[in-house]
């Protein structure tokens, strides 16, 4: 595979700079010329990229240099390029934060591509120590190619010029775009960040206006020539063979059924993606909508907002019964985070409890503290996910803390992360894996293959 279209990186000096907005915007503007644009995600978030997905009409992709070794970041990036006119890759928290050193960072992914960057500053009451911070950024590692400065919640003409002057007299680096202080360009947040797009479009009123001033502000307020024209400087990466995408026929005949709805929508597209070159179906159902479960092999529920919809997933009796029945047949479960929630016997949030399917011996409630971490350990018995021993890297994103039976059974030991309770995650029961961490395919060579085994030989 080769992917040989311009490429871009937006980077920001720190979290909250505004680039998520920045780059929903330029995407939108890239698609009013016609471009068949791909948008990537630095790091394993799931809420930036369902913008990037909606607004583009193609699978927003992640990319981390901790979880996946560097042949599956290229590998990702050519598989999903392909066929594009321009590659936009969107970085996450500050330029050079990551879990150790650049592992993990956004400056990271930007070598590894080789990918001209372009800094997006809050230049909110600096001028001339713009010029001093994007210096700085520069000098710290001459490795990171700053090719433009975007300058965001600027209060003025004035204070845009004087520190668009300063910044190319000292730093030496075009700024190609000035936005304003502006209110609109504020999305809905929550807990856990931006409102997924699924649920900004049916239950708040003038999502898609909002996401339409966006891109009329920045569409004006960025010279879009310009950063057209750094994106073509990026120089040709070299061919990858495939190895994660190999088509086969181990799943052929399978179907995994995959909870698809407002409430559960985290998922990682390479991870769906691999079901199906292996054969398998993927058959999307609804735990708010739909009475039963389709007819499938195998359940796979991912992350989301069960908290939010909660009332909805307890009315609907019919569907928490035949997932009590699909469980009692064996069937394999394998559930993520939102999907864990789902599992416990009921949710208690903001004073409201209600009643969930009561597979996982516990409850679910709002927790003191975000989660937001890398995980590794082991499998530390045989189950749906894999054999004994078998190593596991993933990622944690949750407001939710379980209240756990002390007879529950775990199948993953965490040597970083939280998980579920004292460093235990993966509630085990049968064929049933219900754990806070998510994994990702290039992170756990084992999912999907281990998971469509396992529902081959029960369907057998």
């Amino acid at each position: 595979m080769k992917a040989d279209c311009p490429r871009i990186l937006l980077a920001g000096d720190r979290s909250s700079s505004g680039k998520t907005t920045i780059v929903a915007g330029l995407l939108f503007a890239l698609q009013r010329r016609s471009l068949k644009v791909q948008p990537f995600k630095v790091a394993m978030d799931y809420i930036d990229p369902s913008y990037h997905t909606w607004i583009t009409g193609r699978h927003c992709r992640n990319l981390d240099g901790y979880l996946m070794p560097p042949s599956a970041v290229a590998e990702i990036y050519a598989h999903a390029a392909q066929g594009a006119d321009i590659s936009v890759i969107e970085g996450v928290r500050g330029l050079y934060e990551g879990y150790e050193g650049d592992l993990g960072s956004t400056a990271q992914i930007a070598k590894m591509l080789q990918t001209p960057v372009i800094f997006v500053v809050d230049a909110r009451s600096i001028t001339r120590s713009a010029a001093a911070l994007v210096k700085g950024y520069m000098d710290f590692d001459p490795g990171v190619e700053i090719k433009g400065v975007i300058l965001n919640k600027v209060g003025s003409e004035r204070h845009a010029e004087k520190a668009r002057k300063e910044i190319e007299r000292y730093a030496g680096v075009e700024v190609v775009g000035v936005i304003g202080r502006n209110d609109s360009m504020h999305l809905a947040m929550r807990h856990l960040g931006l409102v997924p797009v699924l649920e900004g479009k049916t239950r708040h009123d003038g999502f898609e206006e909002r996401l339409d001033k966006i891109r009329e502000i920045v569409e004006e307020g960025l010279d879009l020539d310009r950063i057209l024209e750094l994106a073509g400087e990026a120089g040709p990466l070299p061919e990858v063979w495939p190895d994660l995408y190999r088509q086969s026929d181990e799943g052929k005949g399978v179907k995994i059924g995959v909870a698809m709805d407002e409430a559960f929508n985290f998922y990682y597209r390479d991870n769906l993606e691999l079901m199906e070159l292996s054969g398998a179906k993927v058959v999307p159902f609804s735990p708010v909508h739909d009475s039963a479960l389709p007819a499938v092999d195998g359940i796979y529920i991912g992350g989301g907002y069960p908290e939010i919809y909660a009332r909805e997933l307890s009315e609907n009796q019919s569907m928490r019964a035949s997932l009590e029945r699909a469980h009692e047949r064996d069937l394999p479960i394998y559930a993520e985070c939102g999907g864990l929630m789902y599992l416990t016997r009921e949710i208690e949030w903001d004073g409201e409890r209600r009643e969930m399917v009561g597979l996982v011996p516990g409850k679910a409630r709002r927790g003191n503290i975000r989660v937001v971490s890398y995980v590794h350990g082991a499998l530390t018995r045989d189950c749906a996910l894999g054999p004994a021993g078998a190593p596991i890297m993933g990622h944690e994103f949750h407001h939710s803390e379980l209240i756990m039976d002390e007879k529950a059974d775990y199948a993953i030991r965490l040597e970083r992360g939280t998980g579920i309770k004292d460093g235990w995650d993966g509630v085990c029961e049968g064929s049933m894996v219900a754990s806070y961490s998510h994994i990702h395919s290039a992170s756990y060579r084992g999912f999907p293959s281990n998971f469509i085994k396992a529902c081959r030989e029960k369907a057998e």
